[in-house]
């Protein structure tokens, strides 16, 4: 009964082919955010350089092109952990897949399959930090349009 034996080996293999497919989403997200934040980095900075800019403006700017650039920072590691998630699950799969054609013991595929789940952890901590990262940057905005809220509206100021 060979089949009996290859059914749990398919199933092993897939649970990290599964995850490879998350892994992908996540990616596809992550990358969508990072050129979302090269996007707002280049307009403020078209917007920093022009020149009926104010200066009260352009010290706005700095300090959210500095908050912009740490979050695409953080997106950043949070891509490249997910990259790695990526390569340890397809390399769990690979295992699970050779395992009597490569001798190595099961415990690697464990191993490996736990390193994917760390590194996936490490990304969604990343990414975590940068939407905390982004409400920074947000009211940074808040207060240029709307002013500080003791001092009443930004055009009596």
């Amino acid at each position: 009964m060979p089949t009996v034996d290859s059914l749990p080996r398919i199933a092993s293999a897939v649970t990290p082919a599964v995850m490879v497919s998350a892994c992908g989403l996540i990616a596809l997200g992550l990358i969508n955010l990072s050129q979302a934040l090269g996007g707002r980095l280049r307009e403020l900075t078209r917007e920093h350089r022009a020149a009926p800019t104010a200066e009260a403006r352009r010290g706005v700017i700095r300090r959210q092109v500095a908050i912009l650039g740490q979050r695409h920072r953080t997106v950043s590691r949070a891509l490249f952990l997910d990259y790695g998630a990526i390569l340890a699950f397809a390399l769990t799969s690979l295992l699970f897949l050779g395992h009597g054609i490569v001798a190595l013991p099961a415990v690697v595929e464990g191993l490996l399959f736990l390193l994917g789940v760390l590194l996936l952890c490490g990304a969604a901590g990343f990414a975590i930090a940068a939407v905390h990262l982004d409400g920074g940057a947000l009211r940074l905005e808040q207060l240029d349009v709307l002013g500080d809220p003791g001092s009443g509206p930004a055009e009596h100021r």
